[in-house]
């Protein structure tokens, strides 16, 4: 397993603002990337990035709430923490209501925005985790044929092999078989654990 490795990516058109979280965040040594736009950050952004996003509300151009909306619409899953400056809550708000995690308004407090950074990076760790385990259980159930995928889908669903059996007009053995091959494939010894990593693979987010 990869380590986590967070970064907290900073978009604020200010360049005095870009300089000064730069700073502090390199003084408690966390990684950071700025861009001057949220063009230049959409540009790089990808579904592997992990950490949190520092994003200014309003910027020249796409503003903060576009860029989230199209962060979202990619896949991108930062943590996003919103800055506002005087007279923007109201656009923070609706950012929070769009999946923001937080915000926080200039000018502020250097330790609270470290302490709601790292809230953000810990979730965000948190949410590493469980996407990789997602991906890794759904990897495992894609390697089952398109019979062993509807055998496990009855399975799943409280089925016993002669109730499968008939819905699939196939042998009760061959049910059996299956159900061994399938458990096989996706590493599993037991029922108990074929289902429990079936219902990890097939978990929202």
């Amino acid at each position: 397993m990869k380590p986590y490795e967070p970064t907290v990516y900073i978009v604020d058109d200010d360049d005095a603002v870009r300089a000064a979280l730069g700073a502090l965040l390199g003084s408690v040594c966390l990684r950071y990337e700025s861009y001057a736009s949220a063009e230049a950050f959409l540009a790089v952004a990808n579904r592997q990035m992990r950490g949190c996003l520092l994003l200014d509300v309003r910027m020249p151009g796409m503003s903060g709430l576009e860029l989230q909306r199209k962060l979202q619409d990619q896949g991108v899953g930062l943590q996003v923490i919103i800055i506002t400056g005087h007279g923007d809550v109201p656009m923070a708000v609706r950012a929070l209501k769009s999946g923001a995690s937080d915000f926080i308004e200039k000018p502020f407090n250097e330790q609270e925005l470290l302490d709601r950074i790292q809230t953000c990076l810990q979730d965000d760790h948190h949410l590493s985790h469980t996407r990789q385990a997602l991906d890794e259980a759904a990897a495992r159930f894609a390697t089952l044929t398109p019979r062993e995928q509807a055998v496990m889908e009855l399975i799943a669903a409280g089925n016993h092999t002669k109730k499968i059996a008939v819905q699939l007009d196939i042998q009760d053995r061959t049910v059996d078989v299956h159900r061994f091959n399938i458990m096989h494939k996706v590493g599993v010894r037991t029922l108990a654990e074929l289902l429990r990593l079936w219902s990890v693979a097939h978990k929202p987010m």
